[in-house]
């Protein structure tokens, strides 16, 4: 399970997007804290540590204000610039300890399957409820001797003590298929591509004898 990574807020008072680049030209980031029927709580936050918080999925945090209690939050959304990639602005949910969430959780293969085969992944995250203290940092599916017709589902995944999966059991996660299919595919391919070229000189050359 995670650990709780503690950042140090400062209280915002100052709203709109030239406050938003004044605040991101300090490598700070503008951020809301809301939920649990309290009203919204604009902070800021400093950009190295949130950046680094935010690599983890469902990073657990504890916001630290100035003069005010402890706030467990959840990244509910994280907006990016489109081209940097850089934090623009973070919405926080407020949980508390013992409070179960609904998360998605990314899903990690281990393992090796047999050779000469091909892994298909249909699902890079699964959707659980588990407390918020406790929200696994990945699920590992093990793919290990895997052969060819072999599947994963949902199901089949064995989660975490008081961690449920919510999406539909029967949901494919990951198959295993032969890898000839792939360079019959591959081959097909450039056997069509070379009959458009040589066909396309054809042409040209009738054009040119015209």
């Amino acid at each position: 399970m995670a650990d709780t990574i503690n950042l140090t807020a400062e209280a915002r008072e100052e709203f709109g997007k030239g406050a938003s680049r004044r605040i991101r030209r300090q490598h700070k980031i503008p951020a809301v804290l809301y939920g649990r029927g309290e009203d919204p709580i604009h902070i800021t936050l400093p950009g190295h540590d949130t950046m680094l918080a935010l690599r983890q999925a469902n990073a657990l945090l504890s916001i630290n204000l100035p003069g005010a209690e402890e706030k467990l939050a959840l990244p509910k959304q994280v907006q990016r610039h489109p081209v940097r990639n850089t934090i623009e602005h973070v919405d926080l949910l407020i949980v508390r300890r013992g409070e179960r969430v609904i998360v998605a959780v990314p899903v990690v293969l281990t393992g090796e399957p047999v050779d000469d085969v091909l892994v298909n992944q249909d699902l890079t995250e699964l959707n659980v409820s588990a407390e918020a203290t406790s929200i696994p940092a990945q699920i590992e599916v093990s793919i290990e001797g895997l052969e060819i017709g072999a599947q994963v589902l949902a199901g089949d995944v064995a989660l975490p003590e008081g961690v449920e999966l919510q999406d539909d059991p029967d949901s494919l996660i990951v198959s295993i298929n032969p890898a000839i299919a792939v360079e019959t595919m591959l081959e097909t391919g450039e056997e069509e591509e070379a009959g458009e070229v040589e066909e396309t000189e054809e042409q040209d050359a009738e054009s040119a004898a015209e």
